[in-house]
């Protein structure tokens, strides 16, 4: 009798083991699957295409076998010193002639092996270049995140909501520890976005390099679903609707569209040896603030993959070449340096990179936090027009602003409204974070601060617990209530949405 209770007992256990880990691998297969189902999508769909996930690793496979076959052959490059800082400035025309100072130490053994493994890449694309899986005649938006930096990435996508974006968005997680059931699998399907986990694709290949940071972002473009692709950095949003950039000239024209940073590209002399390349005019355009991207993945096929070479060896070799130690350092020059290489069009906005923020105290100074990038069809038009305001201001009125990037400190409603010297004043109370000027202000047509504040408040009372980096904190709801109504008082924005 013990003996069947026991038996019974253990038998429904097991059941419930069973029924428990079947459950979890029926989710984990729902998601898998939609990434091996192929579609028919359209330009302009509502939601992201899927690809079918074992092609993804064959393509993969083949890129890889060439990355690694290409291996620089230089472990890791020294410099004696950082380049000095550069701000770009077109009118001074004396910063920005010359030649950068050289940091990188290099000798001639190196560079020669770098130059013919560059040389096995490039013929590598004219002849056996690995073909990119997306869904034919689709468009979305692409993110890297995981982690602190998920809670930005439903902020930034209820502000698109809000001006009227349709675009997918695909999430790209580093390893399946950054996924979040209740994140991936409620909260951004109801925004029209998706979890795509990067190791699930990567990790069936033996490959020695482990993809961190900076260099994720090459990779996301590659194996992103869509063919028309806008990369933005998880604490970036647009002002305006984005959809139309898609439509219009620079991309349509170019099929690569960039923005500035704010500081003159800093290149190490030996890149244009390895590269068989010549040195650009330093006052042609600025470095580049990659956190905006319009890429076509079918006009810059080879672009991309010649990005992803430089993004592997990124940390170990070209990074350094491309930045020197400069501002930024990372992938933000690799992809221009490869469409300047394999001679693809591309369109760099000219249009000045403004800084918004607010004056702490006289001791503390300006403090910063956020970065204003400008529409790329009205600055197209206005040089093409021979009118460079980039030289002078006065030939037309500034493009409207296109995009915020509040790059530092990350505003994440966990951490933010206790970070004393963004949202309270010196003497006490609390305030904005941003002075925006009032020519901007009027330029953006909306309180794009307070609409940001509206939705980190309603990811903070609606998300608290759903967020694993939030798992330890207490009061977030009431910190981001407080704030706001002290700030802004009681009442919310006419296209405010609580659901």
């Amino acid at each position: 009798m013990f003996f069947r209770f026991k038996t019974g007992f253990l038998a429904a256990c097991l059941a419930v083991v069973f029924f428990t880990l079947t459950a979890n691998w029926s989710s984990r297969q729902q998601w898998r699957e939609s990434l091996s189902v192929s579609v028919d999508q359209v330009l302009g769909s509502s939601s992201a295409p899927q690809v079918n996930h074992d092609d993804q690793i064959a393509f993969w496979s083949s890129l890889a076998a060439l990355l690694n076959s290409s291996n620089p052959g230089v472990d890791k490059l020294e410099r004696n010193g950082n380049a000095k800082v550069v701000g770009f400035d077109s009118l001074n025309f004396d910063d920005h002639e010359r030649q950068p100072l050289q940091h990188v130490i290099m000798n001639d053994d190196q560079v020669g092996r770098m130059k013919s493994a560059h040389e096995r890449f490039m013929h590598s694309l004219s002849q056996e270049a690995p073909r990119m899986v997306y869904a034919p005649g689709t468009r979305g938006i692409v993110v890297t995140a995981g982690g602190k930096y998920l809670p930005l990435v439903v902020i930034s996508l209820r502000i698109m909501k809000r001006i009227g974006n349709s675009l997918p968005m695909e999430v790209f997680l580093e390893t399946a520890a950054e996924y979040e059931s209740h994140v991936c699998e409620t909260v951004l399907p109801s925004l029209n976005a998706r979890c795509v986990i990067l190791s699930e694709i990567m990790d069936p290949v033996a490959h020695p390099i482990v993809l961190k940071s900076y260099q994720l972002k090459a990779f996301a473009l590659l194996f992103s679903s869509f063919e028309e692709v806008m990369f933005l950095d998880a604490d970036a949003w647009p002002t305006q609707n984005p959809s139309p950039l898609f439509e219009s000239k620079p991309f349509t024209s170019t099929g690569l569209v960039t923005w500035p940073d704010f500081w003159a590209i800093s290149p190490s002399k030996y890149y244009y040896a390895i590269s068989n390349s010549s040195p650009p005019e330093m006052t042609k355009r600025a470095s580049s603030e990659t956190g905006e991207i319009l890429v076509s993945k079918r006009t810059h096929e080879k672009t991309l993959l010649l990005a992803s070479y430089y993004n592997y060896f990124g940390p170990s070799v070209y990074y350094t070449i491309f930045s020197q130690g400069a501002a930024g350092e990372g992938d933000k020059e690799t992809f221009l340096a490869a469409a300047d290489v394999l001679e693809e069009p591309y369109y760099a906005v000219s249009e000045v990179i403004v800084a918004i923020g607010h004056t702490v105290d006289e001791k503390q100074g300006w403090s910063g936090s956020a970065m204003v990038q400008f529409d790329p069809r009205e600055d197209f038009a206005l040089t093409q027009a021979g009118k460079w305001r980039v030289r002078d201001k006065s030939v037309a009125p500034r493009p409207k602003p296109m995009f915020i990037h509040a790059n530092f400190p990350k505003l994440n409603p966990g951490t933010i409204y206790d970070n004393a010297k963004i949202t309270k004043m010196a003497g006490g109370g609390m305030r904005r974070a941003w002075d925006i000027p009032q020519e901007l202000q009027d330029d953006l047509g909306v309180d794009v601060e307070r609409r940001f504040w509206e939705e980190a408040e309603w990811v903070a009372c609606n998300l608290e617990t759903k967020f694993r980096n939030w798992y330890k904190l207490t009061g977030t709801c009431e910190k981001a209530k407080t704030y706001y109504t002290n700030v802004f008082g009681e009442e919310r924005m006419s296209d405010y949405r609580d659901r």
